[in-house]
């Protein structure tokens, strides 16, 4: 079924990537003209340890457990077959914004050393996980769906399972098999992952290989060492500008960003182009879906030359606003402040 391990698979230029260890950044500079889905050539890379080469024909899909009633498995031409679902989502890793824990807040926190970069947004195919657990029968004692990965065992943790409740499950989670309408990639979860909107990454399981089903609360390395208490993101937003950008004074810029929440839709952005002195709103149009994310844009012509600082706060449809500060998470997650995005303004 598996073959060799590597890092990360597909290639991860300078210009699309910053290196974080085992993991790949996104630049959001890299974002700027694109549409509404991240191209998968620059979607991010979490791997708690290396992508596995999957053989996608001796590949199957276990699902088993108390939970269920008649335990099956599904080979990957099984699951092409069935019934299918297309989803615009993001995924965002939980320490997504954790750098700035140290170099905005001075309490650093630690962990891989994120910008915003750690999400993406894609549209997945494939099947409702409430349909296979349907096909296994899945019983009203059923309590958490406990998916397991088929990438190698985490230190003597081992491999990869995050419990998801019954309900969750069941309303809108997919088991996705193609990604911006071609078949997953390697570094994203070939043959087979889970995508979970609106929650934190780990939910979205990649290499997916197994499902139990259980009638108890399971106890994970994913949800007690790992994640403890994490379930849906707050709010977020980003420039899609390189970070200490050159601008140039009396030219007109359109500067472009976009705003996220796993609580709802983003109901409102506004902008700050001196530091948090005044803010004006941004616009939008087009797409506003609630599992993804709001672009937005706002104009500026820079007027003095020297650092300016930029920033954009995001309320989401629950009415929550992202603070100045984030609330300290011992393990660096749920950054979730305005970013203060530093540029640099030269006489034109």
């Amino acid at each position: 079924m598996k073959q060799a391990a590597t890092t990360i698979v597909k290639p991860l230029p300078d210009h699309l990537f910053t290196s974080r260890g085992a993991n790949a950044e996104m630049r959001w500079e890299a974002m700027a003209g694109f549409g509404y889905h991240t191209p998968t050539d620059r979607f991010f890379v979490r791997n708690h340890t290396s992508t596995p080469l999957i053989d996608a024909f001796t590949w199957r899909l276990r699902l088993h457990g108390p939970g269920v009633r008649c335990p099956v498995e599904f080979d990957y031409a099984q699951l092409l077959a069935m019934p299918s679902r297309t989803l615009d989502a993001a995924i965002e890793c939980a320490g997504n914004g954790r750098r700035f824990y140290g170099t905005q807040q001075h309490d650093p926190a630690p962990g891989t050393q994120w910008g915003l970069g750690a999400i993406g947004v894609a549209r997945w195919r494939g099947v409702r996980l409430a349909y296979l657990l349907k096909q296994a029968g899945i019983g009203p004692d059923a309590v958490e769906v406990v998916p397991s990965g088929l990438d190698a065992p985490f230190e003597d943790h081992g491999h990869v399972r995050r419990p998801l409740p019954v309900d969750k499950a069941m309303r809108d989670v997919l088991v996705a098999y193609e990604m911006n309408g071609r078949p997953l990639p390697a570094d994203h979860g070939f043959p087979a992952r889970l995508v979970v909107p609106g929650w934190a990454g780990i939910a979205s399981i990649k290499w997916l290989g197994d499902i139990e089903v259980t009638t108890r609360h399971v106890l994970t390395p994913w949800n007690t060492v790992f994640y403890r208490g994490l379930t849906v993101l707050p709010a977020k937003s980003a420039f899609e500008l390189a970070w200490d950008a050159t601008l140039v004074t009396g030219r007109p810029y359109v500067l472009h960003g976009r705003s996220w929440s796993g609580r709802g839709r983003i109901v409102r952005v506004e902008v700050s182009v001196d530091g948090g002195l005044t803010w004006r709103k941004a616009e939008h149009h087009g797409r506003h879906l609630v599992s993804a994310w709001l672009p937005w844009h706002v104009q500026w012509t820079p007027r003095r030359p020297g650092p300016h600082v930029l920033m954009a706060r995001a309320t989401d449809e629950t009415g929550a606003t992202q603070p100045l500060i984030a609330a300290r998470h011992p393990l660096g997650y749920d950054f979730d402040a305005v970013v203060r995005h530093p540029v640099q303004v030269i006489k034109g």
